[in-house]
């Protein structure tokens, strides 16, 4: 595995994030990798096999899809990685979904520093501070995402539009000139009003930074840069809940690197937001 490719402790999100590339066996396998985790110590390359219904030599190939050079890597990987917590058998169901909303959501921001690259956070977060002006969208659940985005980018500066008409967006998205930038937010990567607004951007020749849970999708495909954070099947369908929150993680990390670049400037207008702000406090 090369040096750069996946943190061992953060290996259920990194093959979380590469689900959408698998299909077929490949894809039984990462699942049988993310049932077993650190249990796959104990399991041969065949074992592995039977439980995907499959061959070894599909096995081999999923491991390569996911960024190994074999089973064996894979496996010393999960070795490493501490044991997975379980879901909570607390039988008051709100006593369960408390410790399942936290283990979710801990897992999602655990699994940050193998999906998100430094480099890759500091390329969104110049790509911003070059932009003559940003486009941020997302739908549904990651609208309130998209939403955060614009406030925190406005308040460091940046000349931001956040429609919330979708139509308005994919408007605003064709207008767009080759100097602005277009932040989309989307979980699944695949809502259609947000796909086609970012390749409306890039059509009219802006950058798109796009903020993700899969590493392949039909919304980083037409990106410029992709930032990965969250992943599915967490616990019980809460996959949504919790890769919001890694979603929010990234936003303060990015408004984080935006206010280190932009120095003073982006000082002066927090304090200008926090005048502001105070204004509607009693």
């Amino acid at each position: 595995m090369e040096e750069d490719s996946v943190e061992v402790r953060q290996l259920a999100a990194h093959v979380r994030a590469h689900l959408s590339d698998l299909r077929g066996a490949e894809a039984r396998v990462a699942q049988v990798i993310l049932e077993k985790g650190a249990d796959l110590v104990h399991l041969s390359v065949s074992d592995v096999a039977a439980l995907a219904r499959t061959a070894p030599s599909s096995v081999v190939r999923a491991c390569q899809r996911l960024g190994f050079r074999g089973y064996q890597e894979l496996k010393i990987a999960a070795a490493r990685q501490a044991p997975a917590p379980r879901p909570s058998h607390d039988q008051d169901p709100a006593a369960r979904a408390l410790a399942d909303t936290v283990q979710a959501a801990r897992e999602a921001l655990d699994g940050l520093a193998g999906t998100l690259p430094v480099e890759r956070l500091r390329e969104a977060a110049r790509m911003l501070h070059s932009a003559s002006h940003i486009l941020v969208v997302g739908a549904g659940l990651s609208g309130a995402v998209a939403v955060d985005a614009a406030y925190r980018l406005r308040a460091l500066g940046s000349v931001v539009d956040a429609p919330a008409d979708p139509i308005t967006a994919q408007l605003a998205a064709a207008q767009l000139p080759p100097s602005a930038v277009c932040l989309a937010v989307s979980h699944t990567g695949a809502t259609r009003s947000t796909v086609d607004i970012a390749r409306r951007a890039r059509r009219a020749g802006a950058d798109v930074i796009t903020l993700t849970s899969y590493a392949r999708s039909p919304l980083s495909d037409t990106s410029t840069c992709t930032l990965v954070a969250g992943g599915q099947d967490l616990v019980f369908g809460l996959e949504t809940v919790a890769s919001r929150l890694a979603h929010l993680a990234v936003i303060d990390a990015l408004a984080l690197t935006l206010l280190a670049i932009r120095g003073a400037a982006a000082e002066e207008s927090l304090r200008l937001s926090a005048d502001v702000t105070a204004d509607h406090a009693y």
